[in-house]
Formats: C-alpha cells, structure tokens, sequence
C-alpha cells in the first residue's frame, strides 16, 4: 500500500504539535486512531517517523527530512482539487462554507440574495459550529472557506471581516432593561452571564468580560444555542451575552425582546473569512470578503434608525 493523503495529514499534524493527544483533538479523530494511522505509515515506508517518549514526540531524523515533502504533497492535492472546482464549464460554482450560528441564519441568508447578482455562478452550501471545529475541517478539506472569530490555524489565510457588537438581554423585569440606551459594563458587575460552551470564541470574550465587569459565568448552560441562553435570560436565569447580528435579528423577528449594546472596548466579537493558503483563487476569496464587508455595513445602517448603537 501506499502512503494516503490523510496519513500524511496525520503525520504533519503530529510533527506541528509535538503531540499525539494535541495533534489528535486539532483533527477531530480519537488520540488510538490517530496513532494507528502513524504506525501503519511508518511500516508502509519501512522507517520510524518520531522517537517517542512519556510525554511528547520527537521527529526523527528521516522524519524531519520527509516533513517538508509531506506538506507539499498535500498542498499539491488541494490545489489540484481546487482547481478542479474552479474550472467551472457551464456548471455553478459550489462551495461548503462553515460558519459560526450567529452568522448561519442571520447574514448568510442577505449574503446568498447580494451574491446572486454579484457572483451568480456561486452557490454555498452550510454547515456551523465553534471556530475550532470549522478551520480543522478547513485544513483537511472537507470545507471551502470558513466564516469564524479568532482562531490559531495554520496553513490558511484569513482576512478580517468585521466586529460584532456585544448586547444582552435579560428577565423584562430587570431594572436593566428599563433603557435602551448603551449599557456601561460597571452597570453588570454582580450579575451573572450565560453563554455558549468553552470551544466558542464567544465564550472566552465573555469570559474576559465578565471579569472586567465584576460579574461571574453561569454554570447551568454548556451547548451551542444561542437561542438557549436567549430563553434563559428571560426566565430569569441570568444575562445572555449576544453578538450583535443574533440580538438584532431576534429583537426585529419579535419586537418583545429588549436588547442593550455593552459599552465597552472589550465587548466585541471579531469575525474573519479563512480559506486554505494552499488555494490557486485568492483574488475570489479576497472579492468574497469585500462583498461580505459591504453587506455587513449595509445591515448595520438598516438598523441604525431602530436600535442604540
């Protein structure tokens, strides 16, 4: 048998992380797969590829030379897949794009309706998750382009769309949702904040900003809805922490709910467009994020008139 792709993308993300356990959770695959496929390779080309210890992993000699013509061998095969796709002879352009659930049903849906008459032969199919998840699946190919917050990934590209607004929204008998004016974030010191699940970059930006509020993090939610902690904030059972394109879009679906914008430097939800660096069409993926940039301005002055920014 002969090497195959994904065991070359097994060993290059072992060698990177030093690890099999790390190199294991950035691929999505149980740490006993990963390093069985290590094995096989290894007794495929006849040479041990890491000196292994307690507690890491270590190239070996014949491993850091075939390192470099790993990588190459698999950014050749992206390319030839991208390019493939690319040559688009009467048929549409597909693309599977990931992208966080704030962005999913609340800028995708305006995006897709602008693109049909600036980019027609584009269609994007979905899939969300946590920023983590969405730029491994990137790496190995399984998705096109990648619309997530700050995210460690190498091998890819990354153009800065925008910055989302943090709101909150709470019981409507909360003294704070009196006004609708900005909300100074002293005024949330004391209470507690609902948010999604650790591996969301949300989650870690309210993290942060509860501490610098002097407020603390519900333990009561750990999932991915953000319609969840939504519920549970007008429950009463604490404040949800919203990126602005979900508490708007909600707030105009139902004129009930009440949202107030976080005044502070900290309380933003930096998103990016990522594709593969390996990737022949960069000046598509540039023209996307323009057209994604205007969108998000456009979605922003819409709003302007009815909410407090």
């Amino acid at each position: 048998m002969r090497p195959t792709l994904r065991q070359l993308q097994y060993f290059i993300a072992v060698a990177e992380a030093g690890a099999f356990g790390p190199a294991a959770w950035a691929l999505h695959v149980t740490q006993p797969s990963l390093s069985k496929q290590i094995a096989v390779l290894e007794a495929e080309l006849g040479l041990a590829l890491f000196q292994r210890t307690s507690r890491h992993v270590e190239l070996t000699r014949e491993g850091d030379s075939l390192l470099e013509a790993a990588r190459k061998t698999l950014d050749a095969a992206r390319s030839f897949r991208a390019e493939a796709k690319l040559l688009v002879t009467g048929a549409r352009l597909r693309l599977q794009a990931g992208v966080l659930p704030s962005i999913g049903a609340y800028f995708m849906p305006s995006l897709r309706e602008r693109l049909q008459t600036r980019l027609p032969d584009v269609r994007i199919s979905l899939t969300e998750g946590p920023s983590t998840e969405l730029t491994a699946r990137l790496n190995t190919g399984e998705l096109d382009f990648v619309v997530a917050s700050a995210s460690d990934a190498p091998g890819l590209e990354c153009l800065p769309l925008f910055d989302e607004t943090l709101w909150f929204c709470s019981h409507p008998g909360d003294p704070l949702m009196a006004s609708d004016a900005a909300c100074a974030l002293s005024e949330l010191a004391g209470r507690q904040f609902l948010t999604l699940s650790f591996d969301f970059h949300l989650a870690q930006v309210v993290r942060k900003l509860a501490a610098k509020a002097g407020a603390s993090i519900s333990p009561e939610y750990t999932g991915a809805s953000l319609d969840a902690i939504r519920q549970m904030a007008i429950s009463g059972d604490g404040i949800a922490i919203l990126p602005s394109l979900y508490a708007l879009g909600e707030a105009i679906r139902d004129p009930s709910l009440r949202v107030r914008r976080i005044d502070h430097p900290a309380a933003i939800h930096p998103v990016y467009l990522y594709w593969r660096a390996s990737e022949p069409n960069t000046s598509f993926y540039k023209r996307l994020a323009d057209e994604m940039i205007a969108e998000k301005t456009d979605i922003r002055m819409a709003r302007i008139p009815r909410f407090r920014f």
